[in-house]
């Protein structure tokens, strides 16, 4: 099994040398391990809706999934779609290990979040990480959202607790279910610890992917229910609704 990274210095280090784009191998033009013509070609989420970040075809707007039922969270920040080559990059990151693609990712997200947070969006008191079921830590070797949490909260000076969220029950991969099958997969599948104390604090999920919602809608539920103010939701990429194109 591969250790969980823990260490202090960087997966990839690109501060201290001349960078060349991971994407295309072409020299970058700034510290970061991409160019400047393929990060403008990465699947940018245009107009999406305000609370999920689900695509939609014009801004401002609200989807009829979160009108209907609005989630436990407050809103998700998400810099792309879950397309090419972002797919690819966050797949070999999360399956394959090949973390300097996830620590890319997640630097250009910290980017885009420090860029929020000068604009109007608050700053969490605290990262969490979705947690990953101990079956699939142990088969996989490290928690990707966990490593994310980490990278953004260095960049970002916002403290990671990693301990927050407990998942107590091993379920079905969400990935091969629809979107109900998904809420009933999540019941009683995760907990606080038991000296959490969430009373009054701004939190932010922090995850890879995401699909329907139901993971961090189970977990803000969670969290608001324990007393916190709010709960924003942070992650590299969002998919479609089934059938759609972006």
């Amino acid at each position: 099994m591969r250790c969980q990274p823990r260490y202090v210095g960087q997966v990839y280090n690109w501060l201290n040398n001349d960078q060349h784009c991971l994407l295309c191998s072409e020299p970058a033009e700034n510290k970061t391990p991409i160019c400047m013509a393929c990060e403008t070609e990465l699947p940018w989420l245009g107009d999406h809706c305000q609370t999920c970040a689900l695509p939609l075809p014009a801004a401002g707007l609200t989807c009829g999934q979160c009108l209907q039922q609005p989630p436990a969270f407050e809103r998700v920040i998400v810099p792309w779609t879950y397309s090419f080559p972002v797919d690819t990059l966050i797949t070999r990151f999360k399956h394959n290990a090949k973390w300097p693609f996830g620590r890319l990712l997640g630097e250009l997200l910290a980017q885009s979040l420090q860029h929020r947070f000068d604009e109007d969006l608050d700053r969490p008191d605290a990262l969490v990480p979705v947690p990953l079921a101990a079956k699939r830590l142990r088969q996989r070797g490290f928690n990707q959202a966990a490593m994310l949490a980490r990278w953004l909260g260095d960049s970002l000076c916002v403290p990671c607790d990693e301990q927050l969220l407990l998942r107590i029950q091993d379920t079905s991969a969400q990935q091969e279910l629809n979107a109900e099958a998904r809420k009933k997969n999540l019941r009683h599948a995760f907990a606080l610890e038991p000296e959490a104390d969430v009373k009054g604090r701004h939190l932010a999920l922090v995850d890879d992917v995401l699909t329907t919602g139901a993971t961090a809608h189970a977990l803000a539920r969670l969290l608001m229910d324990a007393g916190a103010k709010r709960v924003d939701v942070y992650c590299l990429a969002r998919t479609p609704k089934p059938g759609d194109t972006v």
